[in-house]
């Protein structure tokens, strides 16, 4: 404003203002030049100024002027030019004042300087650091940091790029996969992505390095500034369970497989054993440990998937939370041995990815039985030199080992009962083998029988319960001879008396030797020294004195004898004294001798006293009494010896523990000094169980032993018994706590379980020592045993989750909870801590105490949750322990507290009301804000009224506690005028509650101020929901008394969908209405005076308020939408037609006849013009069209439309495929559940097998073919109705057909679980799929190749001989084509050196230039032959149904020098009659002359007229070749009768015929020309006139001329006959084709040759053949073509027959005939080229009027019909007149330009090979000939090139393209006409004729309804 008012200043002023703009840079240097000219004129510097510049307006004085330069500088002397903040010096603008010296006037000059921004400041964020938490299961690709966005990111305050912020992450070395994770990929947001998939058991914590740049146009000059952003990963529920304890696979994630086991005695009761003890104990965790918060943590389902037998779920149960093993009813262990369980555990959230692990349960037999023995006890043998190691034998021989079989009767005898094996005694010398229910015992040290010869000890068998009893086994040492036997002295000295008698004692020697049996037995020896005195027993070692011996007195002896064993010689050993003997005088007393020296004796400690032991008397020689004492042996006198009788008897009771062997030394005297002898008495004391055992006492008592470990040693205990044997042997048990501990046999004690110190931590174990004996005794022994403590327990929370309400803004140090966390651990010491580090700065958890306090205040209002609330973790963990901390919960609720009342938004409300306003009369509304939180109790705002300070308005009016809306409480009736004041009450739900008041002031209105509608109810037409906004719907009118009304909607418009004119009361569209979404609207309208509504207030009450009721009409205004978008189906190669394939469904949001739906299809154009497939209108189901056989792996595209209102509206469409299949792309899928089930869950099955497959191969589509009972058996020809087959196959969307049947197989197997569990809900209980198979129609084809593969072998080798028989007949034919090829082209070349004839008169008109010489190739007949021009019409057909007109343009001028100089080769060749001498003798030719040819447009042998008065141009004709056609011509012309424009032609046909007359023709081949004809027709007309009276003439036009004279054109006609000429011989001798003979059963090859004229104008007969079929016909063979073609329809193969009435006669229904005889070979002809097919094409010929005339007479024949197929009609066919020339050689046409001119009459039919006998006339007035047909199928390629010598023709297409100008020609000068009703008849002399003609399968189906019409009488047999 100030800059407008100084411009006006000035302007007023009549001052010039100028401006100038610079722009300069921040930061520049002191006297930086801003403007260096200014241009101002005048100078204001030097003697004589003329202008004085200064500046005005100068702030800061940032520019200096240079008056004189008029320049300006930048003053920033010690400061610095900036305009970011805080100095924000965007631009300067000073005023330059410019004074004119010389007038006085002042100019401003404006510059403006902006100041540019300059790079200087680098971008800041306004956070150190960033902190994002990102669940692991966050997709690729999502936002997973915003925190950039807003203020929150970096900022740069320099200007525009300089200051605009670009984020990238950095490289960080510390983390360098970081930037790999994640990206910016909007690098000006700064929104971070992620960029990879997350693993949080990988790595839980990124630090991501984000650089903010600017974006300076100059990358150098970019100033950048980093910070970190730290990402957590939060574990997310990626995971599944995992088994405890878990082994990892090494390099994997995966736990090892896991067995767990358990063994439960069997018929134990539930009771007895629940829970079932499964070691190690089940127990699954989540490997997903740390899901936040842990409410969302899964738990862990239990149960048992699968197992064997399959009856297991009758025994065990799982508990599906806890793992527990239950029993539920006994196992009994006769049936069930074992189970082997799988169990799963699985989150209880769904997740997919459960774990397994196997149980395996062995039943024990109940183990009420103890280990048991075999044997009673077990005697073992073992050799005293046996090395350490060596096993006991249990025989003498030691030749088997000794077998100790202990067996568990709780378990089969068959399996090792895994006894434990304890030996009592001699542990140190004998061992068992540990395993096996046969055991061994081993030496562990050697024995020496010598010491002890006898181990018996007892062997305890434990099962781990219970122990055997003890089996005594008793061990004999084996000896060995490793002891010398031992003299007791050295030396022996003996007296012997003289008086001795011989046999005397001497002396008796004992020698001992240790061992036993024979290595003990001593054998005594004399060796030296008895002089035969003395003799020695050898067993007993007693000397006497020798027989016959007298000893002499003083006589000494020194006798040497050795004592030795009797052990094997080489083991023996031996040991020898000296027995000194003196010979003394005689002695007559001798003393006393016991019966033996030596006694043994065993008796019981048990024995009684005074018991007789031993009888021990001794014999006296001279029998002096004897005297018997014990000497020794005996101290403590426990034994009496009768000092008379020598009877010993015990006389103390006996100790076998104290003295267990006493050795007696008794003696017997006789009295005398030398009386006296000895002997030994050995007395064993056996024992008996008379001690109990004794624990050792000094073996501890007090044990100790560590919790958690099993199988621990506790201790020993040892316990002996001094008894001997059992009753000595002690053995050990437990008087309880049997299933914590165990015992050994040697004492040792150990736990059978983990003890846990934290349930019991003493016990008082009773150990029982119990001897062996049959009546045991015992003593007990009890141990205290202490349970050691180690740190196997976490501290565990008093509560795992604690929550807490903390009020917002408490002051920090405030403290809120205390937590508790125990350790049961001794000496634990627990400390706390805070686990989440995002709520560090925020709480504070003391250590030791577990108190929980703020750290800073906590508002509410921060929270962006309705619920403020921060959940974190807590963790206690012993500061000296190993085990993982304990982990809880905590949860603060932030308490909102009121911080704010309700604050009403006016002071004062004013309203109106009726006086008689009803109760609930709406009279203004109130509103009050509170500014606590939204969605919170404190900011929750109700209304109340005041009754306090307003009661009497409190009584009549109220306000709505929620919306604040102020209504009548009552039907009012008040005085007008009267004004109340309401007070109303805003206030909160808040702690504590806050409220505000306001005041609403009411005024009561006069009853006359209210308008009065004139109807309550108003109902305007229904409105179209296409209504445009702005159209009207109704009027609404009220009254009132001098006031303006003003209308308004009040309710029912809060969609706005209408709109009211407040004056005129008009309604109208205001939005757009949809019926699909509200079909009715009810308005409620109100009308109120101006004055009521200018003062904003309304005024309700019964007058002024009415209701509109608004209807919505339905239009069509939504299309169809189809339930896909691409349906897939299939049909099978045998489907029937108008089977169903599939349907479709569309629907359609409109309604009645809108929704409706009329179904279309839109199928591509299919081969032979078949639809292929139909859909019902109404129903949408698609069936069939066609048949499909042999299209197995076809497909069809197309579209199905769905138009609604009944096909007269709006569309949609979707694709559609199916695809042919057959049984090879089927599986058989077979449930045990019935089909009419099957059938009726279809749907949801099928949806079921399309997810499984479709894993597989994305939108596949399973198609159900068939459903029905269940065929099983031989054949599959059983049904069972109780199970059914679904037959099915699956369509790929990709390839378009069926997915191979094994794929298919291995989809669906693999996942049968799966599928019978998604099957359950719809199959019902126990209803499954029983197995997948292949459809029984694949197997059987399988069954038949295996045994047809003996046939297919032989067939093969067949076929083999074949092919080698052929050939040489092949080479034979390639010889015969060689030289047959040669003699044509000799013959062609005598043709063309004959001399040309002379011309004729020349014809008026002028004369043509001379032909120009033949160019190269214009010979090219005589190379190709005769049949190689017929495959040149054949190949134009061929090319011709392939080629465009422009390309066909090009081949007509390389084929015109061509065909021009080829007709003047054969005509010169024809004239001059060369080729006529060369033809056989037997063959006839006709000639046919016709006129216009297109083959003779462009020739050189004549021009057109310029003046062409029709299609049928005059020519003029050359007259240098003319003269010899002429005559022909005129004669034709008279002869013949016909319009001058008929066209004619010439053909040459050759025809086969018999030897001999008919229609008195000559024999010999001839040419027969006009002159000829005319007379020869002239004669059988008056023949024919007298065979057949009625018969109407016919003219031929095509042999009429107004030409008297043959013109050149006809001349060259004739040459034209030439080319086919050659081509019908070849035919005619290839072909094979004859005329037989019916009598004599002969065939001819060649027949005479006769040349006929025929007329073609009227009925033109021709057989004619499409491009891609062979017709092989007899020339003789004459058919009438005149068929339609339409345009774009493919050439069939057609035969068109036109007949006249008086000529032939209808023919019989034939009888069935035999057919024909084989026809014999022909006679060799000269060599043919190859037999090339006769290709006839097809061409529109006109069927027109019959002219009348009178053709040459025609005998009658008579044709059976030719069936084409059982579904065709019949078909007639005709022979026409022999005499009439044989239709030409085929030339190929192009197809007709129009066929809407072509009559009915005129059939197409196909071609066809048959055979035809005719038979003649005069015999049989009606002959019936057998007709055979055979189709043949073309394949000829149209894009087939030439080969051979075709391949150098150039101008072949110019040839095509003028055969086809010529039949063009032909289809505009004969309109189609009617073809008179078909007669036939046979001629008189007519022969069997073979006709055999080719026709393409795919053309018979266009013929069917053309037949249908033309013949009813003929008879059809295939």
């Amino acid at each position: 404003m100030l800059q407008q008012f100084s411009l006006w200043k000035w302007l007023a002023s009549g001052i010039i203002l100028g401006s100038f703009f610079f722009i300069c840079s921040g930061q520049h240097d002191d006297g930086t030049i801003l403007v260096d000219n200014m241009l101002i004129k005048g100078t204001a510097g030097g003697p004589d100024p003329t202008i004085e510049l200064s500046l005005k307006d100068n702030v800061d004085y940032w520019v200096l002027l240079d008056p004189v330069k008029q320049m300006l500088f930048l003053n920033s002397t010690g400061r610095v030019l900036d305009r970011d903040p805080p100095v924000n010096i965007h631009s300067i603008v000073v005023q330059v004042q410019c004074i004119n010296k010389k007038v006085g006037t002042v100019i401003y000059h404006e510059v403006r300087i902006v100041v540019r921004d300059r790079n200087d400041n680098s971008p800041t964020f306004k956070h150190e650091s960033y902190y994002a938490t990102v669940n692991e299961l966050t997709p690729v690709g999502t936002t997973i940091f915003t925190g950039f966005s807003g203020d929150n990111g970096a900022t740069d305050i320099d200007d525009g790029p300089n200051g605009q912020i670009e984020y990238v992450i950095q490289y960080n070395p510390d983390d360098p996969t970081s930037n790999d994770t994640f990206e910016i990929p909007l690098m000006l947001t700064g929104n971070v992505v992620l960029r990879k998939r997350l693993n949080y058991e990988d790595k839980t914590r990124y630090f991501v390095i984000i650089q903010a740049n600017d974006r300076a146009q100059n990358l150098n000059e970019r100033r950048t500034t980093t910070t970190t952003l730290t990402v957590d990963i939060l574990d997310g529920d990626d995971l599944g369970p995992m088994f405890l304890p878990c082994v990892l696979v090494p390099n994997t994630r995966d736990c090892r497989p896991l067995t767990y086991k358990a063994a439960i005695p069997e018929l134990r009761t539930p009771e007895e054993l629940n829970p079932i003890i499964v070691t190690p104990p089940i127990q699954a965790i989540d490997q997903d440990r740390n899901i936040q918060p842990p409410s969302d943590r899964p738990g862990i389902l239990y149960s048992i998937l699968v197992g064997t037998p399959e009856d297991y779920p009758r025994f065990f149960h799982m508990h599906p939370r806890t793992a527990e093993l239950s029993l539920l009813e006994p196992v009994n262990r006769d049936f069930h041995q074992k189970f082997d369980l799988v169990i799963k555990a699985e989150q209880d959230n769904g997740h997919p990815l459960p774990a397994f692990a196997s149980l395996h349960i062995e039943i024990l037999d109940e183990n009420n039985q103890s280990p048991y023995f075999t044997m009673p006890s077990y005697q073992g043998y073992i050799l005293e030199s046996a090395p350490v190691g060596a096993t006991i034998s249990d025989s003498v021989n030691l030749t088997s080992p000794l077998r100790i079989v202990a067996l568990d009767k709780d378990i089969e005898d068959t399996k090792d009962p895994e006894l434990h094996l304890f030996l009592n005694d001699y542990t140190s010398v004998f061992t068992v083998t540990p395993t096996g229910i046969t055991r061994f015992l081993t030496l562990l040290q050697p024995v020496d029988r010598e010491e002890q010869d006898t181990y018996t000890f007892s062997i305890t068998a434990f099962d781990g319960v219970q122990e055997s009893r003890p089996v005594t086994v008793n061990i004999r040492v084996m000896d060995a001879n490793d002891n010398t036997p031992t003299f007791p002295e050295i030396s022996y000295n003996v007296y012997v008396y003289t008086d001795m008698s011989p046999g005397d004692s001497v002396i008796q020697l004992t020698a001992v030797d240790a061992d036993e049996g024979s290595n003990g037995e001593i054998t005594y020896e004399i060796l030296v020294g008895a002089q035969g005195d003395f003799i020695i027993n050898k067993e007993t070692g007693l000397i006497t004195i020798a027989p016959g011996v007298e000893l002499i007195v003083g006589r000494t002896y020194a006798l040497t004898v050795q004592a030795a064993d009797n052990a094997p010689p080489a083991e023996r050993r031996h040991s020898i004294c000296t027995v000194y003997i003196e010979v003394l005088p005689p002695n007559n007393q001798s003393p006393p001798r016991f019966p033996q020296l030596m006694y043994s004796l065993e008796i019981s400690e048990a024995m009684r006293i005074g018991a007789v032991l031993l009888n021990l008397q001794a014999t006296d020689r001279e029998g002096d009494p004897i005297t018997y004492a014990i000497e020794n042996g005996d101290p403590q006198r426990v034994f009496n010896l009768s000092e008379t009788t020598g009877i010993l008897t015990l006389g103390k009771a006996l100790d076998r523990e104290s003295t267990d062997r006493y050795i007696l030394i008794v003696t017997a005297s006789d009295g005398r000094p030398d009386g006296t002898s000895t002997a030994t008495v050995n007395v064993v004391v056996t024992d008996v169980n008379d001690n109990d055992p004794v624990f050792d006492p000094y073996l501890p008592r007090n044990l100790s032993v560590v919790e958690e470990e099993a199988n621990a040693f506790v201790g020993q205990v040892r316990a002996t018994d001094p008894d001997a044997g059992i009753n000595g042997q002690v053995y050990y048990s437990l008087g309880n706590f049997n299933h914590l501990f165990h015992i050994t046999s040697n004492g040792s004690i150990y736990t059978t379980v983990k003890l846990d110190r934290e349930v019991r931590d003493y016990y008082e174990l009773l150990v029982v020592a119990t001897d062996g004996a049959v009546h045991p005794r015992h003593s007990t022994l009890t141990l205290a045993i202490k349970v050691l403590d180690i740190d196997d327990n976490s501290p565990v929370f008093t509560n795992s989750t604690y929550t807490v309400v903390v009020e917002e803004n408490l002051p920090a140090g405030t403290s809120f909870l205390q937590i508790e966390a125990k350790d049961v651990d001794l000496g634990a010491n627990v400390s706390y801590r805070i686990r989440s580090p995002e709520v560090k700065h925020l709480f504070a958890l003391h250590p030791f105490t577990g108190v929980l306090s703020l750290l800073r205040s906590l508002d509410y209002e921060s929270f962006p949750d309705q619920e403020a609330s921060i959940t974190f973790l807590v963790e206690a963990f012993d500061i000296y322990g190993t085990m993982p901390p304990g982990i809880a919960t905590v949860t603060v609720i932030v308490k909102d507290m009121n911080d704010y009342p309700p604050v009403f938004s006016k002071r004062v409300y004013k309203g109106i009301v009726a006086p008689d306003a009803e109760k609930g009369t709406p009279i203004t509304n109130v509103y009050a804000e509170d500014a606590d939180p939204p969605g919170l109790p404190a900011s929750r705002v109700r209304y109340r009224v005041d009754d306090v300070q307003s009661p009497y308005p409190a009584s009549i009016f109220d306000v709505e506690e929620d919306s604040g809306r102020v209504i009548t409480r009552v039907n009012l009736n008040e005085e007008p005028t009267t004004i109340f004041k309401l007070v109303v009450i805003a206030f909160d739900d808040g702690e504590p509650v806050m409220s505000g008041s306001a005041t609403v002031k009411i005024l009561v209105l006069h009853p006359g101020e209210i308008p009065r509608f004139t109807q309550e109810e108003y109902r305007p037409p229904p409105v179209s929901e296409l209504a445009s906004r702005g159209t009207m719907v109704g009027v609404i009118s009220a009254a009132a008394v001098n006031q303006s009304i003003v209308y308004s909607i009040v309710s029912g418009n809060e969609e706005d969908k209408f709109g009211i004119n407040n004056i005129t009361g008009v309604i109208y569209v205001n939005g757009p209405l949809d019926y699909e979404t509200r079909t009715s609207y009810v308005l409620r309208v109100q009308a109120d005076s101006l004055e009521v509504v200018l003062a904003n207030l309304r005024v309700p009450s019964k007058s002024n308020t009415a209701k509109v009721y608004i209807e919505i009409q339905d239009e069509n205004d939504h299309p169809p939408v189809f339930q896909k978008k691409f349906y897939i189906g299939g049909v099978s190669e045998d489907a029937r037609m108008f089977s169903s394939v599939l349907r479709v469904k569309a629907t359609d949001k409109d309604t009645g006849n809108y929704s409706a739906m009329a179904y279309r299809l839109i199928i591509p154009p299919i081969k032979e013009g078949k639809e292929g497939f139909v859909v019902e209108t109404y129903t949408g189901i698609i069936k069939t069209a066609m048949l499909f056989h042999n299209m197995r792996r076809s497909y069809f595209m197309f579209q199905v439309i769905a138009t609604d209102n009944y096909g007269k509206g709006l569309s949609g469409k979707a694709d559609v495929l199916v695809s042919v299949v057959n049984q090879l792309d089927m599986q058989v899928i077979v449930s045990n559940v019935p089909p009419t089930l099957v059938e009726k869950k279809i749907e949801e099955l099928t949806e079921i097998l399309d997810r499984y497959v479709q894993e597989q191969i994305p939108g596949a589509k399973v198609v159900v073919e068939s459903i029905g009972a269940r065929r099983h058996g031989d054949a599959f020809s059983l049904e069972d109705y109780t199970k059914s087959d679904l037959t099915v196959y699956a369509i790929d969307p990709q390839t378009n057909r069926a997915i191979d049947r094994k794929e298919l197989f291995k989809f669906l197997d693999g996942k049968l679980l799966d599928i019978n569990k998604d099957f359950q809900p719809h199959y019902g209980e126990g209803g499954r799929i029983l197995e997948i198979r292949t459809p029984e129609a694949v197997t059987s084809i399988k069954k038949r190749g295996e045994s047809l593969g003996y046939t297919e072998g032989a067939l093969l080798a067949l076929a083999f001989i074949i092919i080698l028989c052929c050939i040489p007949a092949i080479l034979v034919v390639l010889v015969s084509y060689r030289q047959r090829q040669a003699e044509c082209t000799k013959t062609a070349r005598l043709q063309s050196a004959m001399p040309p004839p002379k011309p004729a008169a020349p014809a008026p008109g002028p004369v043509a230039a001379p032909p120009p010489p033949p160019p190269p190739g214009a010979h090219l007949y005589e190379e190709l032959g005769d049949s190689t021009i017929l495959f040149l019409l054949y190949h134009f057909q061929q090319s011709r149904g392939n080629k465009s007109v422009s390309e066909d343009k090009k081949h007509q001028h390389a084929m015109m020098p061509f065909s021009s100089n080829t007709i003047d080769a054969h005509k010169q060749a024809y004239v001059e009659g060369s080729l006529k001498n060369n033809q056989p003798k037997s063959a006839r030719k006709f000639t046919l002359i016709s006129d216009e040819d297109a083959l003779s447009t462009h020739n050189t042998l004549f021009k057109e007229n310029i003046d062409q008065r029709s299609m049928h141009s005059d020519f003029t004709v050359r007259t240098d070749s003319v003269g010899s056609i002429s005559s022909r011509t005129q004669a034709k012309n008279k002869s013949l009768r016909g319009p001058r424009e008929k066209i004619q032609r010439i053909w040459n046909q050759t025809i086969c015929l018999p030897r001999r007359p008919m229609w008195e023709l000559p024999n010999r081949p001839e040419t027969i020309d006009l002159d000829q004809w005319q007379s020869n027709r002239q004669r059988t007309e008056n023949k024919s006139t007298e065979t057949y009276p009625n018969k109407r003439g016919s003219s031929n036009p095509l042999l009429t001329a107004e030409d008297t004279s043959l013109t050149e054109k006809e001349k060259l006609r004739q040459g034209e006959s030439l080319i086919v000429e050659g081509t019908e011989q070849s035919k005619s001798l290839s072909s094979g084709s004859s005329f037989s003979s019916p009598w004599s059963h002969s065939t001819f090859s060649t027949l005479p040759t006769v040349s006929r004229t025929v007329e073609l104008n009227s009925e033109p007969n021709v057989i004619i053949s499409p491009a891609d079929c062979s017709l092989e016909l007899s020339p003789s063979m004459p058919c009438i073509l005149n068929a339609p073609l339409f345009r774009g329809e493919t050439p069939t193969c057609m035969l068109t027959i036109e007949t006249r009435k008086n000529i032939f006669e209808n023919l019989p229904h034939p009888p069935e005939l035999s057919p024909p005889p084989p026809l014999l070979p022909p006679p060799p002809p000269p060599p043919p080229p190859p037999p090339s097919p006769l290709i006839l094409t097809p061409f529109a010929l006109p069927c027109p009027p019959s002219a009348p005339s009178t053709p040459p007479p025609l005998p009658p024949l008579s044709i059976p019909p030719s069936p084409f197929s059982t579904s065709s009609p019949p078909l007639p066919l005709l022979l026409s007149h022999p005499s009439l020339p044989p239709p030409p050689s085929p030339f190929p046409s192009p197809l007709p330009p129009s066929t809407s001119g072509v009559s009915t009459k005129c059939v197409r039919i196909p071609a066809i090979k048959r055979t035809v006998n005719v038979t003649p006339a005069k015999k049989t007035k009606s002959s019936v000939g057998q007709l055979s047909t055979s189709t043949t199928v073309c394949n000829a390629d149209p894009q087939r090139e030439p080969k051979g010598i075709l391949k150098h023709v150039k101008n072949l297409a110019e040839l095509e393209k003028s055969v086809a100008n010529m039949y063009s020609q032909i289809e505009k000068n004969y309109p189609p006409t009617h073809i008179p009703k078909l007669e036939i008849s046979y001629p008189p002399e007519i022969t069997n004729m073979e006709i055999t003609s080719g026709q393409n399968q795919e053309n018979l189906h266009n013929i069917v309804e053309e037949f249908e019409k033309q013949s009813h009488s003929q008879s059809t047999s295939l």
